[in-house]
């Protein structure tokens, strides 16, 4: 597998969230326009991304309206 950017761990945690704020607002598009392949990357850079995020912030602030049970 072919590296997608930076690795999430060189990051700034700024950097890290802007990463997170562009893919998530891309998300939909890729997903209803997109080749397979771009949805398919999309979705692995986002799986990078968002576990580098829940390693460095695992105690976030969880809204207790958000959970589901």
């Amino acid at each position: 597998m072919r590296p997608l950017g930076i690795p999430p761990a060189q990051l700034t945690d700024e950097e890290l969230l802007q990463e997170l704020s562009s893919l998530h607002e891309t998300r939909n598009d890729t997903l209803r326009h997109g080749s397979e392949d771009a949805l398919t990357n999309h979705s692995r850079r986002t799986d990078e991304l968002e576990r580098e995020y829940l390693r460095r912030f695992p105690d976030r602030e969880v809204n207790p309206a958000r959970l589901r049970t």
